[in-house]
């Protein structure tokens, strides 16, 4: 499903992905982990395609199909969904229209017509029953005065209407208490099908507790310098990157 072959990429000329290679396959969920500045955020927004990010060589290569010079919208019309470690608040703005706004943009690009109302409305009240979600939540303003639970629930709702082909979980568990951290878990965890993937990106252990990934990737410096299985991930927790750092020295 994802390809990504010799990535680079710079933000304000200052280069910090430096040769990234990853593949995903439908069905797989995966974690990436590593220390702070080890470029997990800007992985994640470069294959979104956020454009303060410059992508300065390699390949991304979604669905055979090579996106580089895509726009963020364009790659999220055919399948691609960035939770962001820190949603924006826009006031007078109400979930269920920003819902319904974006489901039918992505409509639009693939040729469709808008989703009828009593559709929409049946999709909203199942998605929303599947989260365990308060029906008030939704006619609220977007984020706006929600607590960081709210927030990171009202990203995966996001990710249930949208049925994306690709999620990529940028640091979803940062700021949540442990009963937060189920609820999105969980809402994670009933949208997995053998046809999406999921791309998770922690600094945490716990997060993987409950999201159990196929394979862990370590960042460090712009480079994933070693894969595993979720083992790999107790290890980091248990005895931190410096071993990583002291095996890649002796290369």
């Amino acid at each position: 499903m994802l390809k990504i072959k010799n990535l680079h990429a710079s933000v304000e000329d200052k280069e910090i992905l430096k040769g990234i290679n990853l593949e995903i396959n439908a069905g797989e969920v995966h974690a990436i982990m590593g220390p702070n500045g080890s470029g997990k955020s800007t992985l994640a927004s470069v294959i979104a395609g956020k454009e303060e990010y410059e992508q300065t060589e390699g390949e991304i290569i979604f669905e055979n199909e090579e996106i580089s010079e895509l726009e963020a919208d364009e790659r999220a019309h055919k399948g691609l969904f960035l939770s962001f470690q820190y949603p924006v608040e826009i006031p007078g703005v109400s979930v269920t229209n920003f819902m319904k706004t974006a489901i039918n943009e992505t409509r639009k690009a693939q040729g469709l017509e808008d989703m009828p109302a009593k559709d929409m409305l049946k999709k909203i009240r199942e998605k929303s029953e599947l989260l365990d979600m308060d029906r008030k939540f939704l006619s609220r303003s977007l984020n706006e005065g929600f607590s960081g639970g709210e927030k990171k629930r009202n990203e995966i709702f996001q990710m249930a209407m949208l049925e994306p082909k690709l999620s990529i979980l940028d640091e979803t568990d940062s700021g949540l208490d442990i009963d937060a951290l189920k609820i999105v878990s969980n809402g994670v965890n009933k949208l997995r099908t053998k046809d999406n993937a999921v791309l998770v990106i922690t600094h945490y252990q716990r997060l993987l507790d409950y999201i159990v990934p196929d394979y862990v990737h370590v960042l460090l410096d712009g480079k994933i310098v070693k894969s595993g299985g979720k083992e790999l991930a107790y290890k980091l927790e248990e005895q931190g990157y410096d071993w990583i750092k002291e095996e890649m020295k002796a290369l």
